[in-house]
C-alpha cells in the first residue's frame, strides 16, 4: 500500500459545499479517486444542497492567505485549482500570493453561478479574475456561460466553442479549456483546448438524461490531480475527460 506522505499533492482553493456534491468535498473526491493527496485551502463556507444555496458566508482574505502559506511551508503542491472565489478581495488575495510563484502550475476554475443561478462571483471580483488572476494562471476551465463572459461573445457550435478557447488564450496568455457540456453536438460531449502548443478537440459519448452537481469542480480537479502526478496538459485534459465520463456513466447506471 502506497503511504499518504509518498503521494504527489494537489491544491483546491474553493469554498465548502455543506450537501457534498460540489466544491472542496468534490474535489478531494477527485483527488483521492486518483492517488492524489487532498489540501485544502477554504474562502467560503456554503449552506446548500443539490437543488438551493441558502447561505454563503465568506473567509477572511487574510485567513485564505494563511491557509495558502500553511500548505506551501510543507514543500507546496504539484499542482493547484481554484473554483469559488467569490469575492473581488479574495481573488486579490489568492492573486498576491501567486503572483510571487509563477512556476506553479495553477488551473482557475472561474466559477460565476451555481446550478441552481445564485452568484458565486460577485461583479466585481470576475473583473479582478480577469485582470489578476487569469495571468497568472496554467489553464482556465470556463463552461460555456462563462466563456461568453471571458469572450464577450455567444457560443452556439462547436466552432464557436473552438473560437473562444483560442480567443480566451490570446487574451489572458493562459491555455484554455473550454467545455461544451451544454452545447448540442449530437452523440458526442466535446470541449476544446487551446494553448501555446496548439488546439485540440477532446470528446466523449454524450450520456443524455443525467444531470449531475458538481461535475465541473472534479472535472477541474482530475485535470489538476494528473498534472500533480506528472501529466503532460493534454494528456492530463484527455484524461480528466475519460475520468468525468466514467463518473457520469455510473450515475447513469
Amino acid at each position: 500500500m502506497r503511504r499518504a506522505a509518498d503521494k504527489p499533492v494537489a491544491l483546491t482553493i474553493a469554498g465548502s459545499d455543506s450537501g457534498g456534491g460540489a466544491g472542496i468535498q468534490a474535489d478531494l473526491r477527485t483527488f483521492a479517486a486518483l492517488g492524489v493527496r487532498g489540501a485544502t485551502a477554504i474562502t467560503c463556507v456554503t449552506a446548500q444542497n443539490r437543488r438551493e444555496i441558502l447561505r454563503v458566508e465568506a473567509c477572511a482574505p487574510k485567513m485564505v492567505r494563511a491557509q495558502l502559506e500553511a500548505v506551501f511551508a510543507e514543500g507546496g503542491p504539484g499542482a493547484v485549482k481554484t473554483g469559488m472565489l467569490y469575492s473581488a478581495a479574495i481573488v486579490r488575495e489568492v492573486a498576491r500570493f501567486f503572483r510571487g510563484r509563477r512556476g506553479v502550475l495553477l488551473v482557475v476554475d472561474p466559477v460565476m453561478t451555481a446550478t441552481s443561478g445564485r452568484r458565486l462571483l460577485q461583479a466585481e471580483a470576475a473583473r479582478v479574475l480577469r485582470r489578476e488572476l487569469l495571468p497568472l494562471a496554467t489553464l482556465v476551465t470556463p463552461n460555456l456561460a462563462e466563456a461568453e463572459f471571458l469572450t464577450g461573445a455567444k457560443i452556439g457550435s462547436a466552432e464557436e466553442l473552438r473560437g473562444a478557447a483560442g480567443k480566451i488564450h490570446e487574451s489572458f496568455g493562459c491555455a484554455a479549456l473550454v467545455k461544451g457540456g451544454h452545447l448540442d453536438c449530437g452523440r458526442e460531449a466535446v470541449d476544446f483546448l487551446c494553448g501555446d502548443a496548439g488546439e485540440w478537440m477532446v470528446s466523449s459519448p454524450r450520456i443524455r438524461g443525467v444531470a449531475l452537481h458538481g461535475t465541473g469542480c472534479a472535472y477541474s480537479a482530475a485535470v489538476t490531480a494528473w498534472l500533480a502526478r506528472g501529466e503532460t496538459l493534454l494528456q492530463s485534459v484527455a484524461l480528466a475527460k475519460g475520468h468525468i465520463a466514467e463518473v457520469i456513466g455510473e450515475a447513469e447506471g
